[in-house]
């Protein structure tokens, strides 16, 4: 279990909670990809064959696990497997089926509610996602350069264009309580939506200098036309965010 930089108890009420568990410390909170790169570089070093990323604010059912494992081992090709979560407060509604597809000329994805086929998905949901070591040795890591959001997205697309197979595992259930992280706060999901949606756009699109534009252009429009000013000056404080990330890389180490 990897703390990422909390701010309060935490750490105490964990460890007097379950004080056999292995809990990993980040003196500073480094986003996802930050965060969790840190449980994945310990449990490489470790041995681990392969490495469960899963959110905090998650419950999963006892055997989610192993049916991740189960479809993971089914094909050596297969370099991450996402489960099917449900929300929290409704645990029959659908929240994410494992993944989606991405328009990459204009940096748009929904995730998808209904199931499909594993070569139908571009790209996995990280909220709960099981990554085999080899895919992660020959891939690199997840990418620092991205605090919140798309940055399971880019790892998926680094898998795939390395020849990886991305995957749903049906028999993986997980509750999950939706934007834990920002409080669903529109202003909040704006910034790192526009930060991360453009560091993608630059990695990943076919059209890297034309897209950028498309993307942010419609995400103004679309606040403009509802007159939603404040959300349009979080784009704004999103793109200097994007201007201070971390230098491009499709290599993680």
């Amino acid at each position: 279990m990897v703390d990422n930089g909390s701010t309060d108890d935490s750490i105490t009420r964990i460890r007097s909670a379950r004080p056999e568990t292995l809990l990993l410390e980040s003196k500073i909170n480094l986003g996802f990809a930050g965060g969790n790169n840190i449980g994945i570089r310990h449990a490489l070093a470790d041995g681990a064959d392969y490495i469960w990323l899963l959110n905090n604010d998650t419950m999963p059912a006892p055997d989610a696990l192993s049916a991740l494992v189960a479809k993971a081992v089914s094909d050596r090709r297969i370099g991450a497997v996402a489960s099917i979560c449900y929300y929290a407060d409704s645990p029959s509604t659908v929240q994410a089926w494992a993944g989606s597809r991405v328009n990459l000329w204009i940096g748009y994805g929904r995730i998808t509610t209904a199931p499909h086929s594993d070569e139908w998905f571009h790209t996995l949901n990280g909220t709960s996602m099981l990554v085999a070591r080899s895919a992660i040795e020959d891939a690199g890591l997840l990418d620092e350069g991205f605090f919140l959001y798309w940055e399971d997205t880019e790892f998926c697309l680094r898998l795939r264009k390395k020849g990886w197979r991305i995957a749903a595992a049906p028999d993986s259930r997980v509750l999950h309580k939706v934007n834990a992280s920002t409080g669903g706060n529109d202003l909040i999901l704006d910034r790192h939506h526009t930060a991360s949606g453009l560091r993608i756009l630059q990695l990943h699109s076919p059209a890297p200098y034309l897209a950028p534009f498309l993307f942010v252009g419609m995400r103004f429009a679309r606040r403009l036309l509802r007159f939603q000013f404040s959300r349009c000056k979080s784009v704004w404080s999103g793109i200097q965010d994007y201007r201070r990330m971390l230098p491009l890389s499709r290599r993680i180490r």
